[in-house]
């Protein structure tokens, strides 16, 4: 029996936004200092029509399982590059069934819908998984103790 996937938005249903707020202040943005009241306010406000703030949440089978968001910046030493992938994150008892290439796939049309020639993001960990979605690594940053993959994904003559 297969199980129906979805992947709807923040603006259409902004009831998701404290889940995956919880999910993403867990992840990244607790270890980064921020708090959880700031990480669902950045969240409840993704909820542009076209181009950034998105969020994207997955839903399989009805439940929210994952999401990923198209942001405008998100290193600040590279304030020129825009727009970018940021927060996927996809819970640990279904990762490895595709969703996060489906989300991946879906911010990428965002930005291609959006009038974007490229997409970035960064990672320290994840590397394979969007070389793997056809990325490319631009440049490594040192990051701490090990460095972060800078990113990019040509968006021209795809649909």
């Amino acid at each position: 029996m297969s199980v129906g996937i979805e992947i709807t938005t923040i603006a259409e249903r902004p009831d998701l936004a404290p889940l995956v707020a919880g999910w993403l202040w867990e992840a990244f943005w607790r270890e980064a200092g921020h708090g959880l009241a700031e990480t669902r306010a950045a969240v409840e406000a993704s909820v542009a029509r076209s181009g950034p703030p998105q969020a994207f949440v997955l839903l399989a089978g009805g439940e929210p399982v994952a999401t990923a968001s198209l942001v405008a910046g998100d290193l600040a030493a590279f304030p020129e590059l825009t727009p970018w992938l940021a927060g996927l994150f996809v819970l640990p008892a279904v990762r490895g069934q595709g969703h996060a290439r489906r989300l991946i796939a879906r911010v990428e049309a965002a930005a291609r819908q959006a009038g974007s020639a490229a997409i970035w993001l960064y990672t320290g960990d994840a590397e394979g998984l969007y070389a793997r979605a056809g990325w490319d690594v631009v440049e490594r940053l040192p990051h701490g103790a090990g460095t972060l993959a800078l990113m990019r994904r040509d968006l021209t003559g795809e649909e």
